[in-house]
C-alpha cells in the first residue's frame, strides 16, 4: 500500500489581492485546535518546534495554512513537523510573534501572502514565509543541537531510572489483568504516524494469529473502527477528550487501564467507573505508551508488535517531552520482545492454506502425469485412452 500525499483545499484569494484565503482558527494549543478545523482553514497556533504528530494531525484536518506565532525550528533539534507540513503543500508561515498572535481573531477570514496575514488589504500579522528549501537548511543546521539534547537525555534517564526501578525491574505496581499474555503474540498500537499505514501492513497476522492487541488512548476507537476489538485499552489519566475512547469501546475491552501520576488520577478513575467501566490503574510516570509495552512485557509474551510507535533517535527527541526518558529506558526493558510493525511483513509469510496445498499437490500430478507419457508404458496408456475417446463420441454421435 502505497502513501498518498493529501492535497488540503486552498480556496482563492478575492480578485486582484494574491494569496490565499481561509477562516482563521486560534488556539494557542495545537491539540485543542485540531476537533475545530474544516478544510481549508488557516491554523493560527503558538508552538515553538512543531512536533510530526502534531504536523500530521494539521495535514490530516485539511488545513490550508499554518501560521505560528513560535519559530517552527528553534535549532535545539531537528523537529519533523515543519518538513510534514511543507511536503502536504501546507502554505507555512512562523515567527509572527505574540503581537502578530493577538491580532488574528478566531473566526475570521483572513488572507496570507509572502508571510503575511491581512483582513483584505489591512495587515495583521508579518512572520517568515518557510519553503521547503529553507526549512530543510535549518533542519541540517539544528542537528548540531543533537549534542546538548543528548546530554540532557541522559541526565533524565538516570532520575527517572531512579524513581521508577521497582516498576521496570520488578514490576510492582503492575495491575492484575483479566486478559491472557503468556506466549501469545501481543499488539500494541498509537495512534502515531502513519499507524493505520501499518495496521493495514499487519492485517494478516492479526486475522491468522488473533493477538492480544492493546490500543492506547484513541487508536482504541480506531482499532474498533477498523473491525478490530481491542482486548486492552490503555488511557492516560492526564489526556485531552480527543484522545479518550467511547464508553462502547471501553467497555468492549477485557481490561482497562488508567495510567496516573503518583498519588493522583482518581477523578479520571471515577469518570470511567460511572461509565460502568472497571478499570485497573498503574501509577508511574511513563507515557500511556510506555505502560502499554510494560503491562505487555510483564505478561511474558511471545513477541511484542509496535504500531504507530518511534523508532530513531530524531523521532525520540522530535516528541520533545519528558517521557523521552521513559520511552528509551521501556525499549531497553522490551527490546528483546518488541519488533516493528513494519519488519512484519519481511518475518511473517502467513499460514499455509487449503488452497495452497492442493496447489502443490496438482503441481506434483502434472509432473507425474508427464514423466510417464514419455516412457513406453505411458504411451500406450495414452494409445489406450485416445481410442476409448474416439469410441465414445463415435457412439454418442447419431
Amino acid at each position: 500500500m502505497v502513501p498518498v500525499m493529501r492535497i488540503p483545499v486552498r480556496p482563492r484569494s478575492a480578485v486582484g489581492l494574491p494569496g490565499l484565503v481561509g477562516t482563521a482558527r486560534v488556539d494557542r494549543r495545537t491539540r485543542a485546535l485540531l476537533p475545530r478545523l474544516r478544510p481549508g482553514d488557516v491554523a493560527v497556533v503558538d508552538h515553538v518546534d512543531m512536533d510530526r504528530a502534531t504536523a500530521q494531525a494539521l495535514v490530516d484536518a485539511d488545513v490550508a495554512a499554518v501560521v505560528n506565532a513560535a519559530p517552527m525550528i528553534s535549532g535545539r533539534y531537528p523537529n519533523l513537523g515543519p518538513q510534514v507540513l511543507v511536503d502536504a503543500g501546507v502554505l507555512v508561515v512562523d515567527g509572527v510573534g505574540a503581537d502578530g498572535f493577538a491580532a488574528v481573531a478566531d473566526g475570521r477570514s483572513v488572507r496570507v501572502h509572502d508571510g503575511v496575514v491581512y483582513a483584505g488589504e489591512e495587515p495583521l500579522a508579518s512572520g517568515r514565509a518557510a519553503d521547503a528549501e529553507a526549512i530543510a537548511a535549518e533542519l541540517d543546521r539544528a542537528r548540531s543541537g543533537l549534542v546538548t539534547q543528548l546530554e540532557t537525555f541522559t541526565h533524565n534517564s538516570t532520575e527517572f531510572l531512579r524513581r521508577e526501578q521497582d516498576l521496570l525491574l520488578h514490576g510492582v505496581g503492575l495491575p492484575r489483568l483479566n486478559t491472557r499474555i503468556a506466549g501469545r503474540s501481543v499488539v500494541v498500537v498509537v495512534r502515531g504516524h502513519q499507524f493505520e499505514r501499518e495496521l493495514e501492513l499487519i492485517r494478516s497476522f492479526v486475522r491468522e494469529q488473533e493477538p492480544v492487541v492493546v490500543g492506547v488512548g484513541g487508536a482504541a476507537d480506531v482499532l474498533r473502527s477498523a473491525g478490530l476489538r481491542p482486548d486492552i485499552v490503555v488511557v492516560d489519566a492526564g489526556a485531552e477528550d480527543s484522545e479518550i475512547p467511547s464508553a462502547k469501546t471501553l467497555k468492549a475491552a477485557r481490561d482497562v487501564v488508567v495510567r496516573t501520576d503518583r498519588g493522583g488520577g482518581r477523578d479520571q478513575v471515577e469518570q470511567l467507573e460511572r461509565l460502568g467501566v472497571r478499570p485497573s490503574a498503574i501509577e508511574s510516570a511513563a507515557t500511556p505508551e510506555d505502560a502499554a509495552l510494560i503491562l505487555a512485557d510483564a505478561g511474558e509474551p511471545a513477541v511484542i508488535i509496535g504500531v504507530g510507535m518511534h523508532a530513531t533517535l530524531e523521532e525520540f527527541l522530535d516528541r520533545q517531552r519528558p517521557g523521552l526518558a521513559s520511552t528509551y529506558l521501556t525499549r531497553l526493558k522490551v527490546g528483546p520482545r518488541l519488533v516493528d510493525a513494519a519488519a512484519v511483513p519481511y518475518l511473517y509469510a502467513g499460514r499455509v492454506r487449503p488452497w495452497h496445498l492442493f496447489l502443490v499437490m496438482l503441481a506434483g500430478l502434472v509432473a507425474l502425469a508427464a514423466a510417464i507419457a514419455v516412457t513406453p508404458v505411458g504411451q500406450e496408456w495414452a494409445d489406450q485412452l485416445s481410442a476409448w475417446l474416439s469410441d465414445t463420441v463415435r457412439g454418442l454421435l447419431p
